[in-house]
This record gives C-alpha cells, structure tokens and sequence, in this order.
C-alpha cells in the first residue's frame, strides 16, 4: 500500500478512536508529506518511496532530538510527547536492521570495495549509506566503519 494512502487510513482510524496523540503524530506526517510533495524535487507531485522513507527518518530524528533536549532541560513530559511521536512515524518505516547483521553487511561492502584504513571510508560508506537507505541511519553506519576499520589497523 502506499504511503500516503496508509497514512490516510491510519488517520481515520485514529479520528474514529479519538485518539488525539497518536493523531497528531499522523497529522504531522501528513503535512510534511504534502510540504515534500510541492517541493522542486518531487516529479509532478509524486513522492517516490525513497524520499518517502527519508522525509520519516528525518521527522523521527527531530522528535529524538527535541526529546533529548527536554530531558536534559527537566521536562520528562514534553519528552514524552516526543518520543511517543517518534514511535508512531517509525511504524511507517521498513524494519531496521540489528546491529550484528549490521556490522555483517559494513563488513562485507569493506571486502568488496577492498577497504583496509580510514582512508577508504569515504568508499564504504557511499555503497553502504546508498544500499541500506532506510534500513539503518547515517550515524550509526558511520559509528560501525569507523570502529571497524580502526580495528583492522
């Protein structure tokens, strides 16, 4: 099912249950696709699953952030908010991969690009960023070649 028809659905739902937090979560799904839609880059108003899948990586990196910044300012119930929003987005994303099949796969793009020193992370982390586009986030790819070929030196 599409994205945005999933999302549309899911909203009715959440109407029909008055479910006023995880609506509002939806909501703001809802805009920031149709904000991504009008954009420059989007072809005749469609929006293909890649960005799709990247619009609600980003959305769930802000509701962490922001939740970071409240608890670290003492307000556990604006956190909360936060991270309950950021548990609603990250339902619409594909499974994230765990952090062993994880170190796998960087393992393997090293084998096959030949990477050996920190010099050829730039190489693994093009395949490696590009291949698991919304299956893992950016920081924690990186995190994992770093730590790995600094290992191997």
């Amino acid at each position: 099912m599409n994205l945005e028809k999933m999302i549309s659905e899911d909203m009715k739902a959440a109407m029909l249950a008055k479910d006023n937090a995880k609506l509002e979560a939806i909501r703001a799904i809802k805009a920031a696709l149709l904000i991504e839609k009008t954009g420059k880059e989007t072809a005749r108003g469609e929006l293909s699953e890649e960005a799709g899948i990247k619009l609600l990586q980003k959305l769930v990196k802000q509701r962490k952030e922001a939740a970071e910044i409240y608890l670290s300012n003492n307000r556990k119930d604006l956190a909360d908010v936060e991270l309950f929003q950021a548990s609603v987005i990250e339902k619409y994303l594909p499974a994230q991969m765990g952090e062993e099949e994880l170190r796998n796969y960087i393992r393997d793009v090293m084998v096959k690009v030949g990477a050996s020193s920190i010099k050829d992370m730039g190489k693994v982390m093009g395949i490696a960023s590009k291949e698991l586009a919304g299956k893992a986030d950016n920081k924690t790819i990186s995190l994992f070649v770093k730590e790995i070929l600094e290992r191997n030196q």
